[in-house]
């Protein structure tokens, strides 16, 4: 019996060592995407005219599939109007806009046209009170022309308290 508890020891103590062994991690880097500067999940509302249209609802922006710090990918996820389009951005100032911007919504082919696309540091602040980024621009929808709906909302956090 003494012995399994001597082996189970020197196990233990084994074990616990070779966890605490930092070599090979020194040199880690992880790579970010171009524009991980915008990106993220944000909780929006989408207004006409200065009325609420639409509640908050979640848009992603994402790196485009080329990752070369030009575009970012904004996909509203079905939640809005149906679109996922590339736009054009500027990482240094914080800024999107493009024109007739192809959708990539399966059965569903719209252009879309966003302007005044800019995102503030610390620009707002979410449900709970916290200190967030803030996105904030208009889209025009080909299949609507001539409305333009004003989307504006803040980064999500991950904390439960400002999910919607």
């Amino acid at each position: 019996m003494k012995n399994i508890y001597r082996y189970s020891l020197i196990l233990l103590l084994t074990l616990g060592v070779s966890c605490t062994n930092e070599e090979g991690y020194a040199d880690l880097t992880v790579d970010k995407s171009a524009v991980s500067e915008m990106s993220g999940d944000w909780h929006v509302e989408t207004f006409v005219d200065g009325d609420l249209a639409i509640g908050y609802q979640v848009i992603t922006v994402s790196n485009t599939p080329e990752d070369d710090g030009t575009a970012i990918q904004i996909n509203d996820h079905g939640n809005i109007w149906e679109f996922n389009a590339a736009v054009p951005a500027d990482i240094s100032s914080l800024t999107f806009a493009g024109s007739n911007l192809e959708s990539i919504v399966d059965d569903y082919e719209i252009t879309v046209s966003v302007t005044n696309g800019s995102i503030t540091k610390n620009g707002t602040t979410s449900t709970s009170g916290r200190t967030v980024d803030k996105i904030s621009f208009d889209i025009e929808f080909s299949d609507d022309p001539g409305t333009i709906y004003h989307i504006e909302g803040y980064k999500r956090t991950g904390f439960l308290e400002d999910e919607h």
